[in-house]
């Protein structure tokens, strides 16, 4: 595979597109939902950009939806691809009914994804239209052709993948089109990902609140706010560490699957505590050879000794040395956090578990000393039932907090923000006092 994710497709599209950044161009940047989003999302970070949504949405065929036919988008923006049209023998009553429904997803994604917040102005400035990939080319043409009504001055298309004879076609709706690989042996955009997994709206929103806080975030002269190499052993694992001015404690993400410091929900929730003054390291339990092997993920052991030595590598940095440090765990990365906690001398000032596995702590929970907070979706009933017994062990100060109507990854509207504000004051409550710190 060629990506391993979006992330990491996002990150491979922004090293091509650095020279936007180096000559200083006002960029902005489109991400298509909602796969593109998470990718957009990387490239307007790389190139310190403003991210918003190009909302399109696509005309699929009504017997083989993956088919476009066709695209809508803000705007009253339409592009129909009669080539494919006539091979589907569609009919325009077909094409009425699917775009009549199309626009009703639309204008609801609209408040859901940005709410109250104005579309970001793009008048003027060097739009980025960014997507996963590129299969029909329905659905960029007609984004570009919302950013050409809309006034942009310069539209570039920038994509991961797309077919070898697309980008010639592509071109007549924008001023240049940057693709990383362009095979001619391509019939899904999903085939060049290791992991192609849906995009869900809260990563979307996500996306676009961390964007959108990284860009309202207080002077950056006065934190720190920048990739790290943590140190856990002999190995070296990619990180993130933020510092607003002033913090009053540092919690330590621990993400027991993927890239816990490119995680969407993990930073929607950092984002949070960085305006309630915490600062946060988000860093990668596992490298990325290391993540091919799934049992690693499992190998709780493993998880927390590397936990461990990211909080000694932590606490050994000037401008951390002395402040209080929480964990906050999710999958099995609950477990590391639970089990790094019960060693003695671990000094941990609070836990929190987001739709964690605290079971497989084990042994090691009854020895857990820092107040700990066990978030669980109120539908998500084997990890419910898992919390529970699990809490019945510990012997510290603990809650277990049930978000009504919330399934394993929080994806419904406002799950995630209730774990953001459970988790925001159960550290703000528990880390400013340094007798929660002894173990």
């Amino acid at each position: 595979m060629l990506f391993m994710d979006r992330r990491d497709a996002g990150r491979q599209l922004a090293a091509r597109l650095e020279q936007l950044r180096l000559r200083g161009a006002d960029v902005v940047v489109l991400g298509l939902p909602r796969g593109g989003v998470p990718v957009a999302a990387e490239v307007a970070e790389a190139l310190g950009a403003p991210l918003d949504v190009c909302l399109v949405r696509k005309l699929g065929v009504p017997y083989q939806p993956e088919l476009g036919m066709g695209a809508i988008g803000e705007g009253g923006v339409r592009v129909i691809n009669d080539q494919v049209v006539r091979s589907a023998r569609a009919t325009p009553d077909d094409l009425a009914r699917v775009e009549e429904h199309e626009r009703e997803v639309l204008a609801a994604r609209a408040r859901r994804y940005r709410g109250g917040r104005e579309p970001v102005p793009v008048e003027g400035r060097t739009v980025l239209v960014v997507d996963d990939g590129v299969a029909t080319g329905s659905t960029a043409r007609a984004a570009c052709r919302i950013a050409r009504a809309r006034g942009a001055a310069r539209i570039v298309l920038a994509v991961p993948v797309a077919p070898k004879d697309s980008t010639r076609r592509l071109a007549d709706d924008a001023d240049d089109v940057v693709c990383v690989h362009t095979p001619w042996d391509f019939y899904a955009i999903g085939q060049f990902y290791d992991d192609f997994s849906q995009t869900g709206d809260e990563e979307v929103v996500a996306c676009l609140d961390a964007a959108l806080a990284r860009r309202t975030a207080p002077d950056p002269a006065r934190s720190e706010d920048r990739e790290v190499d943590v140190r856990a052993g002999a190995t070296v694992l990619g990180g993130r560490l933020t510092l607003p001015d002033g913090a009053t404690g540092v919690v330590v993400f621990a993400h027991g699957s993927g890239s816990g410091r490119h995680s969407p929900r993990n930073r929607f929730v950092a984002d949070a505590l960085h305006r309630a003054g915490l600062g946060t390291l988000l860093f990668d339990l596992l490298t990325e050879e290391e993540e091919s092997d799934r049992a690693n993920v499992f190998d709780t052991g493993l998880l927390a000794g590397r936990l461990a030595d990211a909080t000694d590598w932590l606490r050994g940095r000037p401008g951390t040395e002395g402040l209080p440090v929480g964990y906050f765990g999710a999958s099995t990365g609950a477990a590391a956090a639970l089990w790094a906690a019960a060693e003695p001398g671990a000094r941990i000032a609070a836990v929190v578990s987001r739709g964690g596995r605290p079971d497989l702590a084990g042994p090691r929970l009854s020895a857990v000393r820092a107040p700990t907070l066990l978030i669980v979706g109120g539908d998500d009933d084997v990890v419910l039932g898992l919390n529970r017994t699990a809490q019945a062990e510990l012997r510290c100060e603990n809650r277990l907090a049930v978000v009504p109507g919330a399934t394993h990854l929080f994806a419904e509207p406002g799950a995630l923000e209730q774990v953001t504000e459970l988790a925001r004051d159960w550290f703000t409550d528990h880390m400013a006092p340094l007798s929660h710190a002894t173990a």
